[in-house]
């Protein structure tokens, strides 16, 4: 009889990393509290509107990526290809205008998108991003690049690079988007067939393409920080402004528009050592028209993504040690004589706080302690018939093998009292 897999482009988070994990997502959600942005969930679908709309008809993710099907009653729905219209449309629909703004979000959630199943890209990952709504001053565009920052320098990675760049805005795009087109009218020969069939529709779009050929070719075309309005060049004059009052270190990367169409001003991206869009662990920018895309009032918005899988990839690339546990994870062993009371004590220690668990199935105490070494276990708890008599059960530090009788009134103070 065939087994089942896990589908194509997705992986199981086993046991043994669950550590990264949880490492990850606590130094994400600390930091985002830290800088005053509160969480919040959306659904994992929406309807398909909600992206379409915003991402753009001529991205990678709308032509090919999104997991689009149809409901009972034939709406058009997706799943969900990124968290930022996602929390826009919450905005909008919960009256969030109405509170002081900047509104500031946080949010954790597994993610869709159909492509060609690679390292750091798989069909389902999660995303912890950050969104600070209904507020167009600059100093929010640098703060959400420190918050980003300061999130991975807070897990020890080594070796990041920030790259920044401004879009303009809807009134000083078209004058770039017709050097672009100029430039690159001449050029069509020597790229893809993505690029050639884009030409036409959004011109901008070639800066993303990421086949070398094409990358050369960006490489020389014009730069949009040159065909700024007055209004975004003094934006994105401000937002360095303040990115070298906090000391952040960035690079200026005129080929940057990052993969959205919502994006408008600033785009920003953070690379790890071996560099390159596809190895991006983050990134976001402004988007100061998705809100009218959604059929709201204008209302500025700016934010960032980054991947979980790429970021503990990079852990476990990097060497990363983690911290500590917080307390000693306890395996309970002993006689059959001893049962009883073992099993009293194991409910004892998990309702005092003791992460504990005890041995099951009739094995022998040598076998238990084989177990609880195979576990990962610090400590052991051995209980047998001179352990009764003297309530005094013995503890065993699984690292050095050294042991101590302790109390059964005193073994939870005990416990927690010692570091994992």
């Amino acid at each position: 009889m065939a087994t089942f897999k896990a589908p194509r482009g997705t992986a199981d988070a086993l046991p043994p990393d669950q550590p990264y994990w949880e490492f990850v997502r606590r130094q994400g959600e600390a930091i985002c509290r830290r800088y005053g942005y509160r969480r919040i969930d959306t659904p994992v679908f929406e309807e398909a509107g909600v992206f379409i709309r915003t991402i753009g008809q001529d991205t990678d993710i709308v032509e090919k990526e999104m997991y689009l099907f149809k409901d009972r009653g034939g709406k058009e729905m997706s799943l969900k290809p990124e968290g930022t219209a996602s929390v826009c449309r919450a905005y909008l629909e919960h009256g969030m205008s109405s509170l002081p703004q900047p509104v500031r979000l946080y949010y954790l959630s597994p993610v869709f998108r159909y492509e060609r199943p690679q390292a750091g890209r798989l069909r389902q990952h999660h995303q912890l991003g950050a969104e600070a709504l209904g507020e167009l001053d600059p100093a929010l565009d640098a703060e959400i690049i420190d918050l980003a920052w300061r999130f991975y320098l807070s897990l020890g990675l080594q070796g990041l690079s920030i790259q920044v760049n401004s879009l303009g805005c809807l009134k000083c795009r078209p004058a770039y988007r017709q050097a672009l087109v100029a430039y690159f009218a001449s050029r069509l020969g020597e790229m893809c067939p993505d690029c050639r069939s884009r030409f036409d529709r959004n011109p901008l779009r070639l800066l993303d393409c990421k086949n070398a050929a094409c990358i050369a070719v960006g490489d020389e075309a014009p730069r949009s920080t040159d065909h700024l309005c007055l209004e975004c060049g003094q934006h994105f004059a401000s937002v360095v402004r303040y990115l070298n009052l906090w000391e952040l270190t960035y690079n200026l990367d005129h080929r940057l528009v990052r993969g959205l169409d919502y994006y408008t001003r600033t785009v920003f991206e953070i690379q790890p050592p071996e560099g390159g869009s596809q190895s991006t662990i983050g990134g976001g920018g402004r988007y100061d028209d998705l809100m009218e895309e959604l059929g709201g009032r204008p209302t500025p918005g700016v934010g960032f993504a980054t991947g979980l899988e790429r970021i503990v990839s990079n852990l476990q690339r990097q060497g990363i040690a983690l911290p500590a546990a917080l307390g000693p994870r306890v395996y309970v062993c002993y006689l059959e004589e001893a049962r009883d009371e073992a099993f009293r004590l194991l409910a004892e220690l998990r309702h005092g706080g003791v992460e504990a668990v005890a041995a099951v199935g009739g094995r022998s105490l040598k076998s238990q302690l084989r177990q609880a070494d195979a576990q990962g276990m610090s400590r052991a708890i051995i209980l047998g018939g001179d352990e009764l008599k003297s309530g005094c059960p013995m503890v065993r530090d699984m690292s050095n093998g050294q042991q101590q009788s302790i109390p059964t009134g005193q073994l939870t103070a005990f416990l927690k009292g010692l570091s994992g």
